[in-house]
């Protein structure tokens, strides 16, 4: 199986760099990498490859979403253009298993994803706000009609306790952190984001997936790090 690996970047993520880079040198499946540099200047392009990472410099848009989008849509075009047979998106604050390529694949679906957590703070029964940790997966409420299309108003977060133990489970969405995607899906899906919503590609990715007839799945044994810790969220604050 040919495998390119590779996200969007920017110089946010710059504080993870060196752990990103020694993750990715102990995968111990074969695979190509490329990274998409957004930033606004090309400084951590340069720093990029001075880590040993293959990187090519994207352009700057004031919008978020609209820098994300164009630059996974031009991995996407690497791995259609290129004769790839999986892309696996691994975002740079995701430190991934060494042999994550491998457990992926070994499941044989066009969709699935690792864990990763994000941590939410919620009001506990007393009133109390707590610090809990959410996979990033998504299935829908219960109040959810039958047929309806993928939507904030519909989902949930997978709860924590159905990812303990080591299983294959089926999901209505997960984020775009470690998600191996097979050539057939990118042949039909597009990276998009909807100007009217406040979403983010991947919820879009994995509804117009589903469209299409693809399944999304997560194997819950592959549990990778998230490195939240120092990590700069004011670029969520600027222009959706």
């Amino acid at each position: 199986m040919k495998i390119l690996i590779g996200c969007p970047t920017s110089d946010y993520k710059r504080y993870c760099l060196n752990e990103y880079a020694a993750g990715l040198k102990s995968l111990t499946h074969p695979h190509d990498i490329l990274l998409a540099d957004n930033s606004e200047t090309e400084q951590y392009a340069k720093e990029i490859a001075a880590a040993g990472i293959p990187v090519i410099k994207d352009q700057f848009y004031p919008s978020a979403r609209k820098r994300i989008v164009e630059s996974r849509n031009i991995l996407r075009k690497r791995v259609l253009d290129e004769g790839y047979d999986c892309f696996l998106s691994l975002e740079q604050d995701i430190i991934p298993p060494p042999d994550v390529i491998e457990r992926l694949l070994a499941h044989r679906k066009d969709i699935v994803s690792g864990i990763y957590y994000i941590d939410k703070f919620m009001a506990d029964e007393a009133g109390n706000r707590r610090q809990l940790f959410f996979p990033v997966l998504y299935t829908w409420t219960e109040r959810s009609p039958e047929g309806k299309d993928l939507d904030y108003e519909h989902m949930k977060y997978v709860l924590p306790e159905e990812v303990e133990q080591p299983r294959l489970i089926e999901v209505k969405a997960a984020g775009v952190g470690c998600l191996l995607i097979r050539r057939k899906v990118l042949e039909k899906v597009r990276f998009r984001y909807e100007e009217q919503s406040d979403g983010f590609d991947d919820v879009f990715f994995c509804r117009d997936a589903i469209r299409n007839g693809f399944r999304i799945y997560a194997d819950t044994g592959v549990k990778c790090r998230h490195l939240i810790k120092g990590k700069d969220w004011s670029w969520s604050r600027m222009q959706l």
